[in-house]
């Protein structure tokens, strides 16, 4: 059975978690990585983020292939695939869970402090973001994110290709004359390309919280997910998220590459470098705008995050443990892991707040070298034998897969040489 793309009103309703998927991605991996990549290194690293982006792509669609044709979410096909499977993602998670959610927070943090002038910590403003998601979380629940999430993409598109347009019109695309791209292949470049492909576009666990989102949403219409719909949905958050990982990395390219300037670890004062960037390209009238649309950015990261690590640990929870006997008890449990999700961040922040980016690049290297493991679990379990048959991924999809998972295996090996051996 051949899946045809049409626009339909049923498409148009079932967007969504695709824009959630967005949302959890372009954060970190764009606003902090992908600017430090151009500003460090030029154009340099461009192939490497293409590569990422086509490489990894596979196995984020298939948490929306498989929900919205099983109706069920990964972690279910996990435990299908077997018990080993089922308690190896539970691992992986628990390894990454608390330091992604810290990165992410502690990135939003820097952004307030900057507009508040260090009116408090970042770790202070970490804690009032978080109690605030939970807040959030906990009255308006999956609607008010999935609405949430529409304006705030939108948002973002319209001023990064605003700001790109007009660095171009300033400064070309192409870095400044004279200055020396540094060296790729040596410790420092290996170690920071492991780090940026790590969330580029973003974790491989999001594949996991986009098969939990497409079935709540198919939930919000009473009914099992579409997935010509689904797919569709995911493909259009999919396709944005790498085209302004892009331009970002242009910006820093542009902007911020060979002008002296060196990023700082600080968060207020790398909010601050970002948002110049902008203002250099823009104008400086454009300082305030910029910096709420990376605000509200980085704060639906946040959200995502907490909101998606909360539902796989109470759906892993009930795996282990058995149903709930309601959805009040269900909202409980749910409620219990924000609640951890966000102490865990709280306790990592209180001992590594000083330095963001070691936060990030912790967090971002942790998640490549799970990258392969989540990937050939993904694959085995859309091509296993409870997948139904007019769902299996196409051939190219196959092959692209099978090349994905040397890729990660192979980068993944070549980061523990260098950071271990070397």
């Amino acid at each position: 059975m051949k899946l045809k793309y049409k626009i339909s009103p049923l498409l148009l309703k079932n967007l969504g978690p695709g824009l959630l998927w967005a949302g959890a991605a372009i954060g970190v991996s764009h606003l902090v990585q992908s600017t430090r990549a151009g500003a460090e290194y030029g154009f340099a690293l461009l192939w490497i983020v293409i590569l990422a982006n086509i490489f990894k792509y596979p196995f984020f669609e298939y948490g929306t292939r498989y929900a919205a044709s099983t109706g069920r979410s990964l972690i279910s096909g996990y435990k299908d695939l077997g018990r080993p499977y089922f308690i190896l993602y539970l691992i992986l998670t628990f390894a990454t869970m608390f330091t992604i959610q810290a990165a992410v927070t502690i990135v939003t943090a820097g952004l307030v402090s900057w507009l508040a002038n260090d009116l408090f910590s970042p770790l202070i403003f970490s804690v009032l973001i978080l109690i605030l998601s939970i807040l959030i979380l906990y009255i308006g629940k999956y609607s008010v994110l999935d609405r949430f999430m529409k304006v705030i993409i939108i948002l973002l598109a319209i001023t990064t290709i605003v700001a790109f347009s007009a660095a171009i019109g300033e400064f070309g695309l192409k870095v400044r004359e004279g200055i020396k791209v540094p060296d790729i292949w040596n410790k420092h470049g290996i170690l920071f390309m492991i780090a940026l492909m790590g969330w580029m576009p973003s974790a491989i666990d999001i594949s996991v919280w986009s098969s939990i989102w497409t079935i709540e949403k198919s939930k919000e219409h009473g009914g099992k997910p579409d997935l010509k719909a689904s797919l569709f949905d995911f493909n259009l958050g999919y396709i944005g998220t790498s085209v302004i990982s892009i331009l970002f990395l242009s910006l820093g390219a542009m902007v911020m590459f060979g002008s002296g300037e060196t990023l700082s670890n600080k968060g207020s004062v790398f909010s601050g470098q970002f948002i110049s960037m902008y203002t250099t390209s823009i104008g400086e009238w454009s300082k305030y705008i910029i910096a709420i649309a990376a605000i509200t950015t980085m704060f639906s990261t946040t959200l995502t995050c907490l909101d998606a690590f909360s539902r796989v640990m109470r759906e892993s929870t009930e795996h282990i443990f058995g149903k709930v006997k309601n959805e009040n008890d269900g909202n409980k449990l749910y409620i219990l892991w924000m609640i951890i999700v966000s102490g865990g961040a709280v306790l990592l922040l209180s001992i590594l707040h000083g330095s963001m980016v070691f936060m990030v690049t912790l967090a971002t290297t942790l998640s490549f070298l799970t990258a392969p493991v989540l990937a050939v679990m993904n694959f085995k379990v859309v091509t296993g034998s409870k997948m139904p048959q007019y769902a299996v991924p196409p051939k190219w999809m196959i092959i692209l897969s099978k090349a994905g998972i040397i890729f990660l295996t192979g980068f993944s090996s070549v980061y523990l040489y260098f950071r271990f051996v070397l």
